[in-house]
């Protein structure tokens, strides 16, 4: 996640999202050009507004190229799977003509002449009449065989139709993922800028401002974990408390917000998907209040964000670029579902 300050325009379309250019901007107007007499406290205030929305629509874009990269590595490991299935395949395809070839050779030398002359001048009647009926299942399994190896090889084509098909999406996801990839950077790269205009003591005040209750909150009691998976997880999030967020990352020596809350499930044994819009709908969803140690508490109406409830009101999360993992009360944003895994 990228801020626990709840945003002013909550609600706001993408169409209308402050860009990094006019947030630079408002930056620069609310820091180069406030009137004579303001009050330095509300410029600093101003610029962490702007900070705040530029971790905001970072988070946003950061879930984006979280899903993005998953498709292509879903789309690689189907090509993948393609492209060994088409050779097992066409090893197959040989060794079909291989065999057709040998039985067509068979019937060839044991049958150049029409049956009936060849009843006729026979000297053995009975013996060619068995020769006749071996020549006919003979012909028979070249049949089938033929059959087999169209059949075959139609399926080779549509495998090989949809590897094409799959390798033009996958390039398409790969410049979906570097196009995310430099929306986040620049957001990120703006909000670093701002925050370094600030003084030291209003960013520290800032930071501060923003840490929770200090301490384990598991040690305050409360509600159990709903399931030993869920207690199993709820340890492992606990641990990481104090690593860094890195944008992007799912462990073990940083996370994003989804990517604590998978890692954390994955040492419990449990696949979460990696987008915390997913995550939410990974479980039963059940109400705030009946919330326990280990589910996952997704924030805003679009999920954005995603952290773990511990107990007694706080979550454990990855917040934004710049801070560790930690404690948070559960409220520091809006709520939009609970998930029971």
């Amino acid at each position: 996640m990228v801020s626990h300050r709840r945003s002013p325009h909550p609600g706001h379309s993408r169409g209308t999202r402050v860009t990094v250019i006019s947030a630079a901007v408002t930056a620069a107007a609310a820091l180069g050009t406030a009137p004579a007499g303001a009050d330095p406290r509300d410029t600093a205030e101003a610029t962490r507004s702007t900070v705040d929305r530029l971790y905001e629509e970072a988070e946003k874009a950061t879930e984006r190229y979280n899903a993005a990269d998953e498709h292509a590595d879903a789309l690689r490991a189907r090509v993948d799977r393609l492209r060994d299935s088409t050779a097992r395949g066409q090893e197959r395809v040989n060794r079909m003509r291989g065999a057709l070839g040998s039985i067509a050779g068979a019937q060839y030398r044991s049958g150049g002449i029409d049956p009936a002359l060849a009843l006729l001048l026979s000297s053995d009647p009975d013996s060619y009449l068995g020769r006749a009926e071996a020549l006919d299942r003979v012909s028979e399994r070249q049949a089938l065989a033929l059959r087999d190896i169209g059949q075959v090889q139609r399926k080779l084509g549509q495998q090989r139709e949809e590897a094409t098909e799959d390798l033009a999406e996958l390039e398409r996801s790969r410049a979906a993922v570097a196009r995310h990839k430099r929306t986040v950077e620049a957001k990120l790269a703006e909000a670093r800028r701002l925050l370094n205009s600030l003084p030291d003591a209003g960013r520290d005040a800032d930071r501060a401002s923003r840490s929770g209750r200090g301490g384990d909150p598991m040690s305050l009691g409360g509600r159990a974990p709903a399931s030993a998976r869920a207690a199993a997880a709820a340890r492992a999030a606990r641990g990481a408390v104090g690593l860094p967020y890195v944008w992007g990352a799912n462990g073990p020596s940083g996370f994003d917000c989804s990517g604590l809350t998978q890692w954390a499930y994955a040492q419990a044994g449990v696949s979460l998907p990696r987008t915390s819009q997913a995550q939410r709908y990974a479980g039963q969803q059940v109400p705030l209040s009946e919330a326990r140690p280990g589910d996952l508490v997704a924030y805003r109406d679009d999920a954005s964000h995603i952290g773990m409830y511990m107990g007694n009101g706080q979550v454990v999360h990855a917040p934004y670029p710049g801070a560790s993992v930690r404690y948070d009360p559960v409220g520091m944003m809006p709520v939009s579902s609970v998930t029971r895994v």
